[in-house]
């Protein structure tokens, strides 16, 4: 995987987090520095933490599954992107509270972080480097997290569904590059 392609990749699972973020900054009446860095944490933290789970459990298999990993692959960004899309339209999201302690911001951070956990099982077919791409990924959900909070706080919830679609549409593009690619049409 290429440098663009893991930052691409990234910025796609960094978009729940951020979506939740913008979520978290309304609620907050005053969104300071520790609030930013503490919802980054969170959400960068398992956003690195849970692909590298799903790599370790997705090697193990990865000898029997060589043949059918580029389908695994498209399959996967494909039903994760297209969840992002549908949830944005959904409208039924729980409400938010200031609230940034671990009792809050567990629950949101595992979350968000699911889709990582499939990724990461995608990466171990694509022989993906996986510390670079966990820390790629960790560190692009801090940065989308923490402005995300800041940017709910000061203009509100206008982005939240834009960002579910933009990050849903970037997973199933690079599902389908993946599969294209395999194929030797790319």
């Amino acid at each position: 995987m290429r440098l663009w392609e893991l930052l691409v990749l990234a910025v796609g699972l960094s978009m729940d987090a951020f979506a939740v973020s913008i979520c978290k900054g309304l609620a907050l009446d005053r969104a300071d520095w520790k609030a930013c860095c503490t919802a980054g944490a969170w959400f960068g933290g398992f956003q690195a933490l849970m692909p590298l789970i799903g790599y370790f459990l997705g090697a193990q298999f990865a000898a029997m599954i060589t043949a059918v990993d580029h389908w695994i692959a498209f399959v996967l960004l494909m039903v994760i992107g297209g969840n992002m899309i549908r949830e944005s339209f959904s409208g039924d999201e729980d409400a938010q509270t200031a609230a940034m302690g671990a009792r809050e911001m567990f629950p949101l951070a595992v979350a968000t972080s699911i889709d990582a956990l499939a990724i990461g099982v995608t990466m171990a077919f694509l022989s993906v480097r996986i510390v670079p791409a966990v820390c790629t990924i960790g560190v692009t959900t801090f940065l989308f997290s923490a402005a995300g909070v800041k940017l709910g706080n000061l203009f509100g919830g206008r982005w939240r569904s834009r960002a579910e679609i933009a990050g849903g549409v970037i997973l199933m593009l690079l599902g389908t590059k993946i599969l294209l690619e395999h194929l030797g049409i790319l």
